[in-house]
């Protein structure tokens, strides 16, 4: 895929117009939205789906679109807007700051990086810092970084910097999303791209005579223990569910497929199959992939699938859920990759699925 002028993409091959709506996917990558400040985000997908579905919130940060009849019994499209975060923790006396993770960080991503904190004044740009190896001794030059041996930089003098930024401000990579080669690249794909997909399966299916009240949701606070999805869950009190997140793609060096199965780019919409998810909304979502020639791809786990839908699963009486996912390179760094044939893949099985299901469905095991 090559990227024009106007942000679009358009398909190499056939220099057709775009598979997926670019123009909303990378809106919703550039805003900063770390677990806990997702506003930004949400006021992205809320808008977009101001154009074809009812829209809420609630206090927690978690957002909704809806369509079909309003008195039906409710299907649930759960992907989660927050991103790995930052948070700061100490102002040193010289201005430096001292931070905490928030979400699952490898430090050594952050060496180098630019980052965005999302100051109360506005926002500022910093650079996360680091010993020069030339100041290093021998045995330091060896060692990975940890967080602690890390700050961020704001380039102000300290009584500025602790005017300006208070503790518990929080930051981001400052990456904007970009196409390499026929990829999407950007920081934030865990999981806005996941957002993305539930919104766009409920446009396919907004003008189509729904047997159930389906409602999108783009959750809170997922990297930090998948918090926003149990009060969403509990709040619409679901009879079926779909979590839609990202999932390791394994021809990338080091990624075992004996572990995460074989899960190329290109491949399609991953399901996972674990003790927790319902098999039978897993059958339900091959079937319909059969039917409309979706290509879909099954990786397994032996316990849960570390996604909203772990929690969706285990709200109120409990609530028959099953897990798509998308291939991802480079996960939890500034330069996380998926193919967009994958991501258009997971919109259409969850869009096909929701075409078929009547309402005598038995999602039991």
């Amino acid at each position: 895929m090559t990227q024009p002028a106007d942000g679009q993409s358009t398909d190499q091959q056939s220099g057709s117009a775009p598979i997926i709506n670019l123009e909303f996917l990378f809106k919703l990558l550039s805003v900063a939205a770390p677990s806990g400040s997702e506003r930004r985000a949400a006021d992205v997908w809320k808008q977009e789906a101001a154009a074809f579905a009812r829209v809420s919130e609630d206090h927690f940060g978690n957002v909704y679109a809806e369509v079909g009849p309003e008195g039906a019994p409710t299907i649930a499209l759960m992907g989660h807007l927050d991103e790995i975060g930052l948070i700061v923790s100490h102002v040193s006396d010289e201005g430096f700051l001292s931070v905490l993770g928030v979400g699952g960080w490898d430090p050594q991503v952050l060496v180098g990086q630019r980052v965005r904190l999302l100051a109360p004044g506005g926002d500022l740009l910093g650079v996360i810092g680091k010993k020069a190896i030339h100041v290093m001794e021998a045995e330091e030059r060896t060692k990975a970084s940890k967080l602690e041996d890390l700050w961020i930089d704001v380039g102000l003098d300290k009584d500025t910097v602790k005017a300006r930024i208070p503790i518990g401000t929080v930051a981001v990579i400052e990456q904007m999303p970009v196409m390499i080669g026929d990829k999407i690249v950007s920081r934030a794909l865990d999981n806005r791209v996941g957002a993305f997909i539930v919104l766009e399966a409920l446009r396919a299916v907004a003008g189509h005579d729904l047997k159930h009240r389906v409602v999108a949701v783009g959750t809170s606070q997922e990297e930090i223990g998948a918090f926003g999805a149990q009060v969403g869950g509990y709040l619409l009190n679901p009879v079926a569910g779909i979590a839609v997140d990202v999932t390791h793609e394994t021809k990338q060096p080091g990624v075992s497929e004996k572990k995460y199965g074989v899960v190329p780019f290109g491949s399609g919409a991953n399901l996972s199959v674990n003790p927790l998810s319902s098999p039978a909304l897993n059958r339900a979502l091959i079937d319909a992939a059969g039917a409309e020639h979706i290509p879909y791809t099954l990786s397994a786990a032996g316990r849960y699938s570390g996604t909203d839908a772990d929690t969706l699963t285990l709200v109120r009486a409990g609530v028959p859920t099953a897990v798509v996912s998308i291939p991802n390179r480079y996960m939890h760094s500034p330069s996380e990759m998926v193919d967009a044939r994958d991501v258009k893949a997971c919109t259409d099985i969850i869009a096909a699925w929701l075409r078929r299901v009547g309402t005598e469905e038995n999602w039991g095991r």
